[in-house]
């Protein structure tokens, strides 16, 4: 019986990220010049696995469809969203 080997991905691009954030890349740049997601530059913009996970962690719970004014989803009333 062989074994699969599946590698796990420890840097993703911006692209890789908006594809899990279902969201565009140009969002993923933005968080990333607002200070929202922490990043580096190795020929292209890099963002590490832990980084990711951090700000889902951070931001759990929160609306960021405007990174400018963030609110707690909780200050929402039932229904709008």
């Amino acid at each position: 019986m062989s074994q699969i080997v599946k590698e796990e991905k420890l840097v993703y691009t911006a692209q890789e990220v908006a594809k899990i954030l279902h969201s565009s890349p140009n969002y993923v740049y933005e968080l990333i010049r607002k200070g929202k997601l922490k990043a580096f530059k190795l020929k292209s913009i890099r963002i590490l696995k832990s980084a990711l996970e951090d700000f889902l962690k951070q931001n759990e719970g929160y609306d960021l469809s405007d990174i400018d004014n963030v609110k707690r989803l909780s200050e929402y009333e039932d229904g709008e969203r």
